[in-house]
């Protein structure tokens, strides 16, 4: 076994990992009575199900020689782009609490743009905010779903009582 197979094993088994916290947490969330068999969680259990099974599969390709091509195995990652990919993730998950959804999301989406290349920053974070604006919107009203309020949403939320 190569070591390009190694890696792709540890990326299908980390990949299974995930799966297999997405429904345990799955699990854990509090479903009231009131729900027949579609509830909060079928989302989230269909997410995992189907990660679950695409590691599988993954996982028994890699064990067969892998799924990479002699030519994507030759491929060096550019590591400036998977940075700006990270950073937009960690920012994310230290700006949605005290910052909230909209402004956490504008920010990934503006360094994801530039982890692909982008350098049009303010187009993208106007497209972050058109895009985290609709989603807000659309959970916070639409399914009655609070997600990462901060002062943007409370200001959102305010205007929305106006109407």
């Amino acid at each position: 076994m190569g070591g390009a197979a190694r890696g792709e094993i540890a990326l299908a088994l980390g990949l299974l990992c995930i799966s297999g916290i997405v429904l345990w947490q799955t699990l854990e969330i509090p479903v009231s009575p009131i729900y027949a068999r579609v509830g909060p969680t079928i989302i989230p259990m269909m997410t995992g199900v189907g990660l679950g099974c695409l590691s599988l599969a993954l996982l028994v390709s890699a064990l067969r020689g892998g799924w990479q091509t002699d030519e994507e195995k030759e491929y060096t990652p550019d590591k400036l782009a998977l940075g700006w990919l990270g950073a937009g993730m960690l920012a994310n998950i230290v700006l949605i609490g005290p910052a909230g959804f909209t402004v956490a999301s504008v920010v990934m989406f503006t360094l994801v743009a530039r982890g692909f290349g982008s350098t049009q920053i303010l187009r993208d974070a106007s497209y972050g905010l058109a895009f985290s604006l609709v989603a807000y919107i659309g959970f916070a009203r639409a399914l009655g779903i609070k997600i990462g309020a901060g002062p943007l949403e409370r200001l959102i939320d305010s205007l929305f009582k106006l109407i």
